[in-house]
């Protein structure tokens, strides 16, 4: 029993001893707190009927100018000359307190709609936009049959016709069969190639480059980076990703070749070889493909 009564009394002194240090501990750091001692007298003064002087004496001995004055002596600074008006509270803007995830999400897939929409009317205008009439872009007639293939004997097999930025070269007729099982454009292109000619538009696929002829391997042979074609335009070495890229042909009734330059049909896949040809000479960039 004496044991528990005096673990009592310790606890209850070290509760006063924290209690102290705490109260000693705020009233070192606040400015205008006062002792509850000093607020009774206070008013014990007021109550009593105390003269304005004493009053203003006893305010100016126990209020918080007077704490406020003394730490000011003590740290150095200063005291303010008095109390300014209350600041009005202006609640801050949304926008500023940062976006939520919900937010950021459906704004998100508002911009992309939105994105999309101006994406596809962009290609519905361009759509309507009218396509040239002559030129690279329209659709060129390129002559007679005949014409064209005198042409392409007088180039040594080739044949550049520069304002549809295109060689024109002969399909064989005995390699029709096999295009047509192995070309997936093949009906865009069959008016010319049963007529015997392809038109292949100047451009490599590699890079961009234009694309001259090798008289002496009858191949089409870039210099920029060394890409090999054969005579109607399929990948035969170099870093090309496919074969010459080509234009749709038709040809009219009266037997004139038309192309449309306006539309661009991606050359066969790498591998592809219908006619058969291999180089009949020297290349012009060196033996087996450039580099």
């Amino acid at each position: 029993m004496i044991v528990l009564i005096g673990i009592a009394i310790i606890a209850l002194l070290a509760l006063i001893v924290v209690a102290t240090s705490f109260r000693t501990r705020d009233t070192h750091t606040a400015i205008g707190q006062l002792s509850g001692e000093t607020v009774k007298r206070d008013r014990s003064r007021v109550a009593a009927g105390v003269n304005a002087e004493a009053e203003a004496d006893a305010e100016q001995e126990t209020g918080s100018a007077v704490e406020a004055a003394a730490r000011a002596d003590r740290s150095g600074e200063l005291v303010s000359a008095g109390a300014t008006p209350p600041v009005v509270y202006v609640p801050p803007d949304p926008e500023t307190l940062g976006v939520s995830r919900r937010q950021f999400l459906n704004r998100g897939i508002v911009a992309m709609f939105g994105l999309g929409l101006a994406s596809f009317g962009a290609a519905a205008l361009a759509q309507l936009w009218p396509r040239p009439t002559e030129g690279f872009g329209a659709r060129i007639n390129i002559g007679k049959i005949p014409d064209i293939k005198d042409s392409i004997t007088a180039g040594g097999g080739f044949f550049y016709f520069p304002a549809g930025r295109m060689w024109l070269t002969d399909y064989p007729a005995n390699a029709l069969a096999k295009a047509q099982s192995t070309y997936s454009f093949y009906p865009q292109v069959a008016p010319g190639l049963e007529n015997g000619v392809v038109a292949l538009f100047q451009t490599c696929p590699h890079l961009g480059c234009r694309v001259p002829d090798c008289q002496t391997s009858q191949w089409f042979e870039c210099p920029c980076h060394g890409s090999q074609y054969n005579q109607v335009g399929e990948k035969k070495g170099g870093p090309a990703p496919r074969g010459m890229d080509r234009f749709p042909m038709q040809v009219t009734a009266g037997g004139d070749l038309v192309v449309d330059t306006g539309n661009v049909i991606q050359g066969p896949p790498i591998g592809v070889n219908t006619t058969g040809q291999e180089a009949e000479g020297p290349n012009c960039l060196g033996a087996g493909g450039g580099h």
